[in-house]
């Protein structure tokens, strides 16, 4: 009795040991499998390129978004972008056209066309933007050396046109050495003079824009001249009409007075008579005057009062 119950107890240990030996295998397989899928399983997101490699060895670029599958313990993935990208230009010295010698600063918008290429001749992204940068800076020193200074500067006359040229112009030497790499666009963004050249040139434009001023003063002050003889010589043709027109209308009016007093004074010629002599002795006579009459005479008569 004793040993079948040895056996019992032994039979269910076995029983319970081939359990967790079943699950503890399921579980150790379940990791097997979610490890190799998260080691060999990769996502392709919008925007980007995935580069398989195998042995070192480029096999395929995917470059359509969705998820993929790569070889285990073989295979390797690395990641490009896909969308354009900015760099910032290295500040360069170059000598325009006039002999000047000015700083130049420019940004550049590139992207990758074609992975392989990029990895085969460039290497990696960095060794691409420098290379990207070298042949920048030379076809902007071969551009901006054939204007002069005052064309660089002046945005509103050839601006456009040098940044259309320059990135025409590096998109070609790209393409010719097969660097699967293009430029969208290539600005400049700013430009300045050596700091030994700027006291020199602040100089010459304080003196320039001095002389303009003055220029300016000048030709304000002959037209304030021009302006005021103008002006005096209406005054003078206003003042002349107008005296002309009032010596017309002052002689027709002593016309037209002189028509009545002699419609008036032709009704009674005596009061005509003696108002004339009346008249003339209040411009003759003053307190002054001595006047020796003959006691006889009419008006001698007059004044005394003896009418007869």
């Amino acid at each position: 009795m004793t040993n079948k119950v040895v056996n019992i107890n032994e039979l269910k240990n076995n029983i319970s040991w081939r359990k967790y030996v079943k699950v503890g295998i399921f579980f150790i397989v379940l990791f097997a499998l979610l490890l190799f899928l998260f080691t060999n399983v990769y996502i392709v997101k919008e925007g980007e390129f995935k580069v398989v490699r195998q042995f070192g060895e480029i096999v395929r670029i995917d470059k359509s978004p969705g998820l993929k599958v790569k070889v285990p313990f073989v295979q390797s993935i690395t990641t490009l972008p896909k969308y354009q990208m900015g760099y910032d230009v290295s500040e360069a010295e170059i000598n325009t056209k006039d002999k000047k010698r000015m700083i130049i600063d420019n940004y550049a918008i590139w992207r990758i066309d074609d992975p392989i290429k990029m990895i085969t001749n460039a290497r990696s992204m960095e060794s691409a933007e420098s290379r990207m940068e070298e042949f920048i800076y030379s076809v902007v020193r071969t551009e901006l050396g054939q204007l002069d200074y005052d064309e660089i500067i002046n945005e509103k006359s050839s601006r456009g046109s040098i940044n259309d040229r320059i990135t025409q112009r590096v998109n070609e030497l790209l393409e010719k050495d097969n660097y699967g790499i293009s430029v969208t666009d290539v600005r400049i963004k700013r430009t300045d003079l050596p700091p030994e050249n700027e006291e020199s040139v602040y100089k010459r434009m304080i003196s320039e824009r001095g002389s303009k001023a003055q220029e300016y003063l000048s030709k304000g002050d002959a037209e304030k001249n021009t302006i005021m003889a103008e002006t005096d010589r209406k005054v003078i043709e206003l003042i002349a009409k107008t005296e002309a027109k009032a010596e017309i209308i002052r002689a027709e009016g002593e016309g037209e007075a002189a028509q009545i007093y002699n419609a008036s004074f032709s009704k009674d010629t005596e009061f005509y008579s003696l108002y004339r002599t009346l008249e003339s002795y209040t411009k003759t006579v003053n307190d002054q005057t001595v006047i020796v009459l003959p006691s006889d005479s009419p008006y001698a008569k007059l004044l005394s009062g003896n009418t007869k």
